[in-house]
């Protein structure tokens, strides 16, 4: 027996002017999905999600949706009132008499997230921003919610909390991400927008490559079939799947290759060193393949008469063709140590040598190289002409522009007319037309769609020399790197040959001999055996006052549902008042809902005292 259906939309048509965005659109959202929403940029995402919510209306065609109901939209604009604080920002959405059973949530989402609940949401920065409206979002716990790249501005930790609170959360979920190991991770079902249609894979995200693939060759079977000429429509989707998936074969060979010589490299490194002595570090100009080093830099700052140790004794070989990925949590020293290496900052002891020659392209995050007033031909081409080279080669403005998934008749667009996505696109076409000995990337994969991403991939595989990629897009980080340095704060940094998934096996490995050697330590020693009483756990004056009331707010309720059960089961009712009778029907749902939510919470409570 499928799981209850939540809402339907059926041989739906919208149409933006004369220009039909969907046509016989038909789908079913069921609870206990986990959908990962996919497409390209303009396929319709956003309206599809706006379809849900209700907020769009259909030129043709049916929306249902289950009464009572709730439906929740992280949207990537946050709109925020005038003196409105961040707890009163999350609770705005949330009635009144549900926001004591709420509270309690806030804390733990707002910690996750690093938020402040006291401050005021017009002193955020745009990333606080967007977790504000995240936490307002999970607080909310709608029936259905919708995401829309809830990972943008979050460091690891913060996406692998989101993750497992996404997975044990007990609505249904439809998240627009580029971040695919995250879909991969909460996803049982997928949303395909392909040419103006909605494609539904049966499973998660983890096997959309192998689903879509098979559909687009089977496709390219029949056309062959019948003998028709329309070709290049299913080659042009194919470059966006099929032939993803043999390039990310290709570079995970090639990233393979380039981390077993690493590891060969540093083994040979760990065998030579361990029979002589360490000399004093040399000039760089006598060692040509090293391009920068770090050598015992301590840096830290003073935040409100407290020290925040950024580096202790850190020190770094960088070589030329390194391909190194940055992690670490906002504030643990990431951005402290790119500016060392472009010389922005001094280290407060140790030494920073660069090779002299050496020049860097910085990819920054906040983009704060575009001029707003100047039209994307200008940003490309400064001096006005309407070629530009690229790697030594004259390219047109409009072609390399198309190469990086923009429309050409949009070349005199200013920078202040486009998407955050498309900025970033705009600044990594400007970056990679000639990308200087180092190229630093901060932060790359924000706001761009997988198309985008698996160009920069391919890119960034033929890049000849020094790469520093600061991300939390774990997949990214595997196709792109062979070494990755972790800033875990306080000065404590770890550094692994491999991507992501080489780092985090290592730091699983070192979690579990930790373990080990803590059970035998405790092995050792023979426990003493005493009697004691159980521990009461003691709740908050807030908490206990909750429990207190919740038993009133239960009897109430149930009070509610019979009597509205009674009305309902009059088979006069519907026949006398047809409106009453579908209110009465509202009701009853959105009561049961919240009286099994008030049930849960006083289990809860219970189980805390």
């Amino acid at each position: 027996m499928p799981p209850p259906l939540l809402l339907s939309v059926k041989d739906s048509t919208v149409r933006y002017g004369t220009v039909p965005v969907f046509e016989n659109l038909s789908f079913n959202i069921h609870a206990g999905s986990r959908i990962a929403l996919v497409g390209k940029n303009g396929a319709g995402k956003s309206t599809l999600m706006n379809i849900i919510t209700g907020v769009q209306d259909l030129d043709n065609g049916e929306r249902w949706e289950e009464a009572g109901i709730t439906i929740g939209y992280l949207k990537q604009d946050i709109q925020i009132k005038k003196g409105q604080s961040v707890f009163d920002y999350i609770f705005s959405e949330i009635k009144e008499e549900d926001k004591e059973l709420y509270t309690y949530k806030v804390d733990i989402v707002a910690e996750a997230l690093e938020l402040d609940v006291n401050k005021q949401m017009s002193l955020l920065s745009g990333g606080q921003l967007r977790r504000a409206g995240l936490a307002r979002a999970l607080v909310e716990e709608p029936d259905i919610l919708l995401l829309d790249e809830p990972t943008n501005h979050l460091d690891l930790e913060a996406i692998q909390w989101l993750e497992t609170y996404l997975n044990s959360y007990r609505g249904t979920l439809l998240c627009v991400s580029h971040d695919r190991a995250f879909l991969s991770n909460i996803t049982n079902q997928v949303f395909w927008l392909d040419r103006g249609a909605l494609k539904v894979a049966p499973k998660g995200f983890k096997h959309f490559n192998e689903w879509s693939t098979m559909l687009l060759e089977q496709e390219e079977r029949e056309l062959k079939n019948r003998k028709q000429t329309v070709m290049q429509e299913v080659e042009w989707s194919n470059k966006g799947v099929k032939a993803r998936r043999k390039r990310n074969i290709r570079r995970l060979e090639q990233m393979r290759e380039m981390r077993d010589k690493l590891r060969a490299d540093e083994s040979a490194y760990r065998r030579a060193v361990a029979k002589i002595d360490i000399k004093p570090l040399k000039d760089l100009e006598a060692t040509s393949k090293v391009v920068a080093e770090f050598y015992n830099v301590n840096k830290s700052f003073e935040d409100n008469g407290k020290t925040i140790n950024i580096l202790d004794k850190f020190s770094l070989k960088i070589q030329r063709d390194d391909r190194i990925g940055i992690l670490g949590k906002n504030g643990s020293g990431k951005t402290t140590f790119l500016k060392l290496l472009i010389k922005e900052l001094e280290p407060d002891s140790g030494r920073v040598k660069i090779k002299k020659d050496l020049e860097f392209s910085y990819f920054d995050q906040k983009r704060s190289c575009l001029n707003p007033t100047d039209t994307l031909k200008r940003v490309l081409s400064p001096s006005g002409g309407d070629y530009i080279d690229v790697m030594g080669k004259q390219r047109h403005v409009c072609g390399y522009l198309k190469d990086f998934l923009f429309d050409p008749s949009r070349i005199q667009d200013t920078v202040s007319q486009l998407s955050g996505g498309q900025k970033n696109r705009l600044m990594l076409a400007r970056i990679l037309a000639n990308p200087k000995g180092c190229l630093i990337l901060d932060e790359p994969t924000n706001d761009l769609d997988m198309d985008t991403l698996d160009m920069l991939e391919m890119i960034l595989s033929e890049y000849k020399g020094t790469l520093i990629v600061v991300s939390h897009d774990r997949d990214f980080l595997d196709q792109t790197v062979t070494k990755i340095i972790a800033f875990e704060g306080d000065g404590k940094i770890e550094s692994c040959i491999g991507g992501y998934s080489d780092y985090l096996a290592k730091k699983t490995d070192a979690t579990k001999q930790q373990k080990q050697k803590k059970s035998i330590k405790q092995k050792a020693i023979k426990p003493i055996v005493t009697e004691q009483k159980p521990v009461q756990k003691k709740l908050t004056y807030k908490l206990k006052h909750e429990l207190e009331v919740l038993p009133e707010k239960i009897k109430k309720l149930e009070e509610v549902i019979e009597i509205l059960s009674i009305k309902l089961a009059d088979n006069d009712f519907y026949q006398s008042d047809p409106n009453a009778f579908h209110e009465a029907t509202k009701d009853l749902s959105a009561s049961q809902i919240k009286l099994e939510r008030y049930e849960n919470r006083w289990l809860e409570l219970e189980e805390m005292t």
